[in-house]
C-alpha cells in the first residue's frame, strides 16, 4: 500500500529533531520555480492569493525571499513528517515513533505539497505555505495543479511499483488529491471515511476525521501492515470499519459517542 496524506498549514521546525539525516525531494527544481514565482509577489498580493493575514504574508515573502535550493537540516530545513504540524500530524505523532516505525513512513507513506509537489516523510523541506488550491500564476500555468500537472500521478505510479503494491490509499484533502490525475493512474484508490454520530446521524467531522487520518497511517507503521485488506481491522479510538455502508473504494469507519 501507499498512503497518500495532505501537508499541514502549521509547521514545526523548534521542537529538538531526533532524526539527523534526511533526503532529497523529487521535484526541488519545480519547488525552486515555484519559490522563485511566489516571492515576486508583494505582501497584499500574497495575503489575497492565501487569504491570510498581513503578518502571515510578510513572513511567507520573506521565506520565499530567502527560499534556496540547498536544504541542510543543520541550517533550518528538517525532515517533512517532523516539520508539518496540526490535526493529522497530531493522530500520527512520528516524532513518537522509532526508526523502524519511520522506515515503514519512507516507504509506503507520500505527503503531497502544493510546493513540492510530493514528499516522502523524510525529505527535507524549508519553512513555507503554498496550499495547492492557490492560484498562483507561472509561465505555463494558471494554477498549481496546471503546473504539476501528470507529474504527481506519475510520480505515485512509480512509488507504488517501487514496493510491488496495486493500491493507493487515499488519506489526503479533497484540494490535494485534486492533483493527482486519476485518469493517469495504473492503481486502484481506496478512500478511508470517518465518521462520528452527531445530532442523531453520523457525519464526518473535520477535527475527528483528519485526527483519524493520521492515526490510520501511524496503526499501520506500527503493525507493518502490507495488505489492504488489514485495514479493516483498523479500531484506533473507537472507530470501526462499517462494510453495510462501504463500497469497493469508499471504506467508512463510525464511532459512536463514548
Amino acid at each position: 500500500m501507499l498512503f497518500l496524506l495532505s501537508p499541514a498549514k502549521s509547521l514545526d521546525f523548534e521542537t529538538p529533531l531526533k532524526l539527523k539525516s534526511a533526503t532529497e525531494a523529487q521535484f526541488l527544481q519545480q519547488a525552486q520555480q515555484l519559490a522563485n514565482t511566489a516571492a515576486k509577489l508583494s505582501s497584499t498580493q500574497l495575503q489575497t492569493l492565501m487569504d491570510i493575514s498581513p503578518a502571515l504574508a510578510e513572513l511567507n515573502r520573506a521565506r520565499f525571499q530567502e527560499w534556496q535550493i540547498e536544504h541542510p537540516i543543520e541550517h533550518g530545513a528538517r525532515q517533512a513528517v517532523m516539520a508539518f504540524d496540526g490535526d493529522v500530524y497530531d493522530g500520527l505523532d512520528a516524532k513518537n515513533l522509532t526508526k523502524s516505525d519511520l522506515n515503514y513512513l519512507q516507504k509506503h507513506l507520500r505527503i503531497l505539497s502544493g510546493l513540492y509537489g510530493l514528499l516522502r516523510p523524510f525529505d527535507a523541506i524549508r519553512p513555507y505555505r503554498l496550499e495547492m488550491g492557490s492560484q498562483l500564476k507561472t509561465r505555463d500555468a494558471k494554477n498549481l495543479y496546471e503546473f504539476w500537472g501528470d507529474r504527481l500521478s506519475q510520480a505515485v505510479n512509480e512509488h507504488v511499483s517501487e514496493i510491488n503494491s496495486k493500491v493507493v490509499v487515499n488519506l489526503a484533502s479533497e484540494e490535494y488529491f485534486k492533483s493527482i490525475r486519476l485518469s493517469s493512474l495504473n492503481v486502484k484508490v481506496i478512500t478511508p471515511i470517518f465518521e462520528d454520530f452527531s445530532n442523531g446521524k453520523f457525519k464526518i467531522v473535520s477535527f475527528f476525521a483528519k485526527r483519524a487520518r493520521g492515526s490510520m497511517v501511524r496503526y499501520c507503521a506500527l503493525n507493518r501492515l502490507k495488505q489492504v485488506k488489514a485495514l479493516k481491522q483498523f479500531d484506533h479510538d473507537g472507530y470501526h470499519f462499517c462494510e453495510e455502508v462501504s463500497t469497493d473504494t469508499r471504506w467508512v469507519f463510525r464511532r459512536m459517542p463514548a
